[in-house]
């Protein structure tokens, strides 16, 4: 969000020291999930409650998220289990 403005600013420097942080914080946070890692999930999830209707959502939903959260927006994962149970 601050690169653009020290870009339009002219501050090359705090663009490179900001560049040089995000590439830090980026090795910390785990690797997003793909979208067949999200599919199998779902599908390991809908196996093993049982779910058969969009009824049995929020039991998916409750053995996706501890796996999917912070590497994957938990809201599309919402969506794409929605998607699979109508």
């Amino acid at each position: 969000e601050a690169i653009p403005q020290f870009e339009s600013g002219g501050r090359a420097d705090l663009v490179a020291k900001e560049t040089a942080e995000i590439a830090v914080l980026k090795g910390y946070m785990p690797a997003p999930l793909s979208d067949a890692e999200i599919d199998a999930l779902i599908g390991e999830a809908i196996a093993a409650t049982g779910a058969a209707s969009i009824k049995d959502m929020g039991r998916v939903m409750a053995a996706v998220k501890p796996k999917a959260q912070g590497r994957a927006e938990l809201g599309a994962v919402s969506a794409r289990i929605k998607q699979k149970l109508s």
